[in-house]
């Protein structure tokens, strides 16, 4: 069994309240899936690869595609 997660979160969460981020977190055994969960929502989350992962954020901080 391992153990649990440490959850972190997004530098753009801010310091207040803490219930409005988006957290990550990854096994040091398998660093292949990266977790992602909403801080106001902590049972539910999703994995992902690192690269569909980079994919989303170039995407975002990039703009739509034309």
């Amino acid at each position: 069994m391992q153990g649990p997660l440490h959850w972190q979160k997004s530098s753009f969460s801010g310091t207040d309240s803490g219930d409005d981020c988006v957290e990550l977190a990854a096994r040091p055994t398998a660093p292949t899936a990266i977790r992602l969960r909403e801080s106001d929502h902590p049972t539910t989350h999703l994995t992902t690869s690192p690269a569909t992962l980079r994919a989303l954020l170039t995407a975002l901080k990039t703009g739509p595609v034309e």
